[in-house]
């Protein structure tokens, strides 16, 4: 199950861990994206809040967990080659895995549809 969050980031949903990126929508308004800062692992991600900072040719923006847990993988791909968010946000652009701690947020995120509507 993939939800979104109204600050342009998604999480992929599967039993008690979610993986987390941001929504093409926010990629295409970022364009060229030239750096990324993770959170390092065991980091505590809270729904709201910042849990990564994204570089790209236009500015620098925080990326803002749609969910809580703790952060148990991050994408070191995303080190070398920072534009797979731009090309693939939802497969291979994914930033980190988190364990959940609270499966009741789940139910605060949008669906794609939702989140598309309310991005137009």
């Amino acid at each position: 199950m993939m939800k979104f969050h109204k600050e342009h980031t998604w999480a992929k949903i599967e039993e008690d861990t979610a993986t987390i990126g941001i929504s093409d929508y926010a990629q295409s308004k970022l364009t060229n994206i030239v750096f990324i800062e993770l959170p390092h692992i065991g980091t505590e991600a809270k729904q709201g809040e910042k849990i990564a900072t994204i570089e790209s040719v236009k500015s620098v923006s925080d990326v803002i967990s749609p969910l809580s847990g703790e952060v148990i993988e991050v994408n070191k791909e995303l080190e070398d080659s920072p534009e797979l968010i731009n090309s693939d946000p939802y497969v291979k652009g994914w930033m980190i895995k988190i364990k959940l701690k609270d499966k009741s947020e789940i139910d605060s995120l949008m669906t794609k549809e939702e989140y598309e509507s309310s991005c137009n």
